[in-house]
């Protein structure tokens, strides 16, 4: 398993508030197309109501920043399309190797 370096970890913490903040205005458009579906209001409601109730509990949203999270959180962040591997290049090659390896699996 890969153990976060110091220039690893500054990084991811200057980058997730904007990954959250991309990742966050795709579900706000998705929310969007969810109310404003034709049929019933009530159901759209209930809808979405499910579907924000899962997505807030997501990596992309809410993450736990500890350093000794940091790299189980960049592999869930690309499990769930908040990121993609382009999104490492600044990282180590370290990291992007271990993603990698981890990923193709």
């Amino acid at each position: 398993m890969y153990e976060a370096k110091e220039s690893d970890w500054k990084i991811f913490r200057k980058r997730v508030p904007q990954w959250q903040e991309d990742y966050m205005k795709k579900l706000n458009e998705e929310y969007i197309d969810i109310l404003s579906r034709d049929g019933s209001a009530a159901k759209n409601f209930w809808d979405l109501e499910n579907r924000v109730f899962k997505d807030k509990r997501r990596v992309g949203v809410a993450v736990d920043m500890r350093r000794s999270r940091m790299f189980i959180n960049i592999l869930d962040l690309l499990e769930d399309h908040v990121i993609n591997l382009e999104d490492l290049d600044e990282f180590s090659e370290e990291l992007r190797k271990a993603v990698t390896q981890i990923t193709k699996r």
